[in-house]
């Protein structure tokens, strides 16, 4: 999905590759996720691991409750780039294992620390009494699996069989929880209000005797509320009657949802080649700059593109790294690539820029905000050799 229109952008303002991110988009969708929190109650975070263009950083603070990160460096940032005057911007942070150095730390700013099980809970007891003896404010809670899954896709799928993410119904039994006042849970993957609310329902047969006993809820990401048809009015009721019913406070902390519809990936034809077909090689990467499209796998829409066959010419398109499978996918064009050409590559901006690697030395893609109404550009950030180099010794 794009919310915004690009071809309206000239893309040879554009250094290649390049991630840009409409800002006008970004607020569109910022503006929908602090209507649901001011409606249902919900404190609404920010998941950085989606993304975390801090540069919007201020934007996100002034429309949000704070961020929530996957780890101490994540929570950092949102410690000191997601903030607004005159807010507390909360930061959260949950990890499947805190190391002690990372813990130590985190315990100092953190709002909220979800453990992810009981033994990293019980191992780390010294600390956090301690920290809480300093900040009675800290607050910590547990991440759940309530093993009902959502998901069609087994690698992102948090209540699979075997998953290691998150705590079973029959591991708390007859467990002394003092000191957890909330439970966190995550299950959901671009998904909408039905799968939250059958997921939601799982949550209650499951670990309804524990709701009671706790000060807030976190019903984690993978919420699409700002993509189209998503059912907001029923978002908000849920939301309402599961607080009233439990007297908790929910949290939500979408990722995608704050950047769906607002970016692209633009990069350039280096060169066409015949091999069993015409072959395009770009100046971005699968593996580097869009892993999802081997991870998942998926197939990113490119703007004036169909699939193979459906127009007159046909091109594999790949990377430009010594890896045989950086391969991005297959597509046809009505007219002719030609070298130099710029492609855009649409909806790029969550779980794209957050991913990328410098594998066999690999520029990473320069990142730009584009205001879609006023067509004011600013490439913030550039990377070059040393970007590469500080990454080793």
């Amino acid at each position: 999905m794009q919310f915004t229109d690009f071809s309206k952008l000239d893309l040879q303002r554009l250094p290649s590759p390049c991630f840009v991110v409409d800002q006008v988009a970004i607020e569109r969708n910022l503006g929908i996720l602090k209507q649901v929190a001011d409606d249902s109650g919900a404190k609404v975070l920010a998941a950085l691991k989606a993304f975390s263009m801090w540069h919007l950083g201020p934007l996100t603070a002034q429309y949000l409750n704070g961020t929530c990160a996957s780890g101490l460096h994540e929570a950092m940032l949102g410690k000191e780039c997601y903030q607004a005057p005159g807010k507390d911007n909360e930061v959260h942070v949950y990890s499947a294992a805190f190391s002690k150095e990372d813990l130590t730390q985190l315990v100092a700013f953190a709002d909220h620390i979800v453990f992810n099980s009981l033994s990293q809970w019980q191992h780390y007891q010294e600390i956090i009494q301690e920290a809480q003896t300093k900040r009675p404010e800290l607050e910590f809670g547990l991440r759940i699996n309530p093993e009902h899954s959502e998901g069609s896709v087994p690698i992102y799928d948090p209540c699979a069989p075997g998953s290691r993410l998150g705590i079973r119904i029959s591991e708390l039994a007859d467990q002394d929880l003092t000191g957890i006042s909330g439970l966190h849970f995550h299950t959901l993957c671009e998904q909408g209000f039905a799968e939250l609310d059958r997921t939601l329902s799982a949550v209650e047969r499951k670990f309804g005797d524990l709701l009671d006993q706790m000060q807030w809820i976190n019903f984690g990401g993978g919420h699409h509320i700002t993509a189209p048809g998503y059912d907001i009015e029923g978002l908000v009721k849920r939301i309402k009657g599961f607080s009233e019913q439990y007297q908790v406070q929910v949290y939500l902390e979408p990722g995608e949802a704050i950047a769906i519809g607002t970016g692209i990936l633009s990069a350039e034809v280096l060169d066409i080649i015949e091999s069993d077909g015409q072959q395009a090689l770009l100046d971005t990467s699968a593996t580097c700059h869009m892993p999802d499209t081997l991870e998942m796998p998926y197939r990113p829409d490119i703007t004036g593109s169909g699939e193979k066959d459906q127009y007159a010419y046909n091109y594999r398109l790949g990377g430009l790294t010594c890896l045989a499978g950086d391969i991005i996918n297959d597509y046809s064009f009505e007219q002719p690539l030609e070298i130099g050409q710029r492609l855009v590559f649409e909806d790029m901006a969550h779980y794209t820029m957050v991913k990328t690697t410098t594998f066999n030395g690999t520029k990473l893609p320069a990142l730009a905000l584009w205001n879609s109404q006023t067509d004011e550009l600013e490439v913030v950030k550039a990377f070059g050799y040393e970007d590469f180099k500080q990454r080793l010794s």
